[in-house]
């Protein structure tokens, strides 16, 4: 136990010790960026190539599909409406008959 509190003694007064160093001035200083000249210089750019190589089994058509073709999404009910039914459900469950007093 006394070696605990020496030791938290000991830490607390390292803390406030570093805290009165003045280890930063307070001047501002401009940031200044490393420059690198080649990074937004113009340059080509490389050949074009397909992703899809002639082995693949993969492969794309360009065109229009009709909505139709798509399929529709499943009707799904709004939570709102959910929240209704369970509420409207709940007032009509039967409600317990029999009341115990103490």
């Amino acid at each position: 136990m006394k070696t605990t509190i020496i030791a938290v003694c000991l830490l607390c007064a390292t803390a406030a010790f570093a805290q009165s160093a003045p280890l930063l001035s307070n001047t501002p200083a401009p940031v200044v960026m490393a420059d690198h000249p080649l990074h937004a210089s113009e340059h080509a750019l490389a050949a074009e190539t397909s992703l899809f190589s002639g082995m693949s089994p993969y492969t794309y058509a360009k065109g229009e599909v009709p909505l139709a073709e798509l399929g529709s999404l499943p009707y799904e009910t709004p939570l709102g409406d959910v929240a209704r039914a369970c509420r409207k459900e709940h007032a009509e469950a039967p409600k317990a008959t029999v009341v115990l007093d103490k």
